[in-house]
C-alpha cells in the first residue's frame, strides 16, 4: 500500500511532540513530579554582612531557599523585591530565604540591601568555589536552590519565574 503524506506532516508532528516534551519536561523539572532529591550539602560556613559566621547546617530541619545572586545582575535586581515579599509571606511558616551574593564585598551588598529594603539574611559568597559543589549551583544568576526540611534538594530554579510559580515551589518544600 502506498500512502501519500502531506508535505511537512512529519515535521509538524515532530514539532508538536517536541513542544509536548518541553511542557512535560518543564513541569517535571520541579520536584513535584517525585519525592527524590539528592542531599543538600550544608556543611559549610559563610559570612554575613557584619562578618559573623553563618553555618548553613543551622538551617537543617527547616525549609530553605538559597538564592545565588549578584548586585550587578539585572534579573537579580528584578527578583529581589519578589524574594522579599516571599520572605514576608512564608517566614512565619518556618521557611528561610538566604541570599548568597556571589561576587561583591559586604559594603556593596549592604548598600544594595538598603536600596532594595532587603530583610532576609544575605551572605557573602565571593571567592567560594565550594558553593557550586555543595548545592549544585552552575554559575547562572539568579539561581535558587530549594531544600526540604529533611535536607534533600527539592529543585533548582535558574532565572526568573512568576509569583504563582514561586508559591508552588515553596509549597513543594512542605
Amino acid at each position: 500500500m502506498i500512502v501519500a503524506r502531506r508535505p511537512g506532516a512529519s515535521l509538524r508532528r515532530a514539532r508538536i511532540a517536541a513542544a509536548l516534551g518541553l511542557v512535560v519536561g518543564l513541569a517535571c523539572a520541579w520536584p513535584a513530579c517525585g519525592p527524590g532529591g539528592e542531599p543538600a550539602r550544608l556543611d559549610f560556613t559563610l559570612k554575613d554582612l557584619n562578618g559573623r559566621d553563618v553555618k548553613l547546617s543551622d538551617f537543617k530541619g527547616k525549609p530553605l531557599v538559597v538564592n545565588f545572586w549578584a548586585t550587578w545582575c539585572g534579573p537579580c535586581q528584578v527578583e529581589t523585591p519578589e524574594l522579599e515579599a516571599l520572605w514576608q509571606k512564608y517566614r512565619a511558616q518556618g521557611v528561610t530565604i538566604v541570599g548568597v551574593e556571589t561576587e561583591s564585598d559586604p559594603a556593596v551588598i549592604r548598600q544594595f540591601a538598603s536600596d532594595f529594603k532587603v530583610t532576609y539574611p544575605l551572605l557573602v559568597g565571593a571567592d567560594r568555589t565550594d558553593l557550586e559543589q555543595a548545592l549544585g549551583w552552575t554559575g547562572l544568576l539568579p539561581t535558587s536552590v530549594f531544600v526540604r526540611a529533611n535536607g534533600t534538594i527539592a529543585g533548582r530554579l535558574e532565572g526568573l519565574d512568576s509569583e504563582a510559580a514561586w508559591d508552588r515551589y515553596i509549597h513543594g518544600l512542605f
